[in-house]
């Protein structure tokens, strides 16, 4: 069996996870995490490109922004590799996400996973000013863009000329440390999306989708690899889940409660769908994950609900969970 490989979404936001309303506090907690989870020999750490949270009718808390956070985490992490999930494509102009990818890869020393989709959240669009364009506009979007990219983390000097995007003579100095390139991870869910993942993936990521969702993409992904001529299994599959872990079922309950006493809605928000989170004791969620390394998946971005209730969420998972999954 492939090894399994564990990253985890570092507190940001996006499900009120911060124990504290202080702004330097919050990063403070952020970056605790993602020191624990080094230490304690997780994979990499992965951020959501996003500018507001996402829960309910509440999106008016805390954020932070995923480059600047990243380029903070890489600097005081050795190990730890540092991603997206994923890179908005609509949100900055390719050539420059090009630079900046290539400056993170450099700050980290060689640690960037790329993680770039096509974009979803309207109510961000509209909020922050760009403009939504159709699904089918968005994926021409991608696709033009990770030319770009990787034209430009290649070449001394590039040129493209798109229906969407054009650059010329464009420079990207320095060149990312990783040969030939980051690993470049598509996330999203749309059917359309699988030809731009068949050209241009090293890594496909699914989020908060069942075994059997997942299964259909896969073998999606298989046809329109065919049709461009290459071999599925150079794309790796990922998932991103949520995960809540305790030591046994008191335990459990515990957090629920706490979670539940600082924001009920957004508990109740995030426990309503059983399908997208795997909760309970260390072997209950061993036995949810190993449904998906059943079907070839042994990538997991886990965004664990409720460390701001309970840290020990991080050992309890890799030090009871993952040996479980091997």
């Amino acid at each position: 069996m492939k090894s399994i490989q564990v990253g985890l979404t570092l507190p940001q936001g996006w499900l009120d996870e911060f124990p504290s309303s202080n702004p330097n506090e919050q990063f403070l907690f952020s970056k605790n995490v993602a020191l624990k989870a080094e230490k304690l020999g997780y994979d990499a750490g992965y951020v959501y490109d996003h500018f507001i949270p996402y829960y309910g009718n509440n999106s008016s808390g805390p954020f932070f922004e995923a480059y600047t956070l990243l380029s903070a985490i890489a600097s005081v992490t050795s190990k730890l590799r540092i991603g997206q999930v994923v890179t908005c494509n609509s949100y900055r102009h390719p050539s420059l996400l090009a630079k900046m990818t290539s400056t993170l890869d450099a700050i980290s020393n060689g640690r960037l996973e790329f993680g770039i989709g096509a974009g979803w959240f309207e109510q961000e669009y509209v909020s922050y000013g760009y403009k939504f364009d159709n699904a089918i506009s968005r994926i021409e979007q991608l696709d033009e863009s990770l030319t770009i990219i990787k034209k430009m983390w290649k070449n001394e000097k590039s040129s493209f000329k798109g229906k969407h995007y054009s650059i010329r003579n464009a420079i990207c100095s320095p060149k990312p440390v990783q040969r030939p390139h980051p690993p470049l991870m598509i996330g999203g869910a749309g059917n359309r999306l699988m030809e731009v993942v068949a050209r241009h993936a090293t890594r496909y990521n699914h989020p908060f989708g069942t075994p059997e969702i997942l299964e259909k993409k896969i073998n999606l992904l298989k046809i329109k690899c065919k049709l461009v001529k290459r071999k599925h299994d150079e794309i790796e599959n990922s998932v991103l889940l949520r995960v809540l872990v305790g030591r046994d079922s008191d335990d459990i309950k515990e957090i629920i409660l706490r979670l539940k006493r600082k924001n009920e809605s957004i508990t109740d928000f995030i426990l309503r769908s059983r399908d997208s989170i795997a909760l309970g004791t260390p072997y209950e969620v061993a036995e949810y994950l190993k449904r998906y390394q059943k079907i070839g998946i042994n990538y997991f971005i886990v965004n664990f609900v409720g460390l701001s209730r309970s840290l020990d969420m991080l050992s309890t998972f890799s030090r009871k969970v993952i040996p479980l999954l091997r």
